[in-house]
């Protein structure tokens, strides 16, 4: 069984960063795609950064140049770097793991930009 536990989210002023991390227990982590999500309250999840096993990205347009998404295989762990945050990023931060026949989420993270 997948289990996924977010950590590094918190309070941050417009214009700071933070490190989210993603540690995946289980096997298999290697063959997994692994993402990072966000919702605000009344609003769908969506998809923030994406990561291939092979290491491809992509970003939602709005947060491409200021994030980074990463992984590392040998500690199991996914990583999304915020730089430059602004108040519009303030959301609960979800990790998600979609392996060829079953997901994953975690249970999220609190973002919150303000001054």
């Amino acid at each position: 069984q997948v289990q996924l536990v977010e950590s590094g989210g918190g309070l941050v002023q417009p214009g700071g960063a933070l490190r989210l991390s993603c540690a995946f227990s289980g096997s298999g982590f290697g063959i997994y795609v692994m993402g990072w999500y966000r919702q605000t309250p009344g609003k769908q999840r969506d998809v923030v950064a994406r990561i291939t096993s092979g290491g491809f990205t992509d970003y939602v347009e709005s947060v491409k140049g200021r994030f980074t998404i990463s992984r590392d295989n040998a500690k199991n762990t996914v990583y999304l770097q915020m730089n430059g945050l602004q108040p519009e990023d303030t959301a609960v931060y979800y990790c998600h793991a979609r392996g060829t026949a079953r997901r994953y989420w975690g249970q999220g993270t609190q973002v919150t930009v303000s001054s």
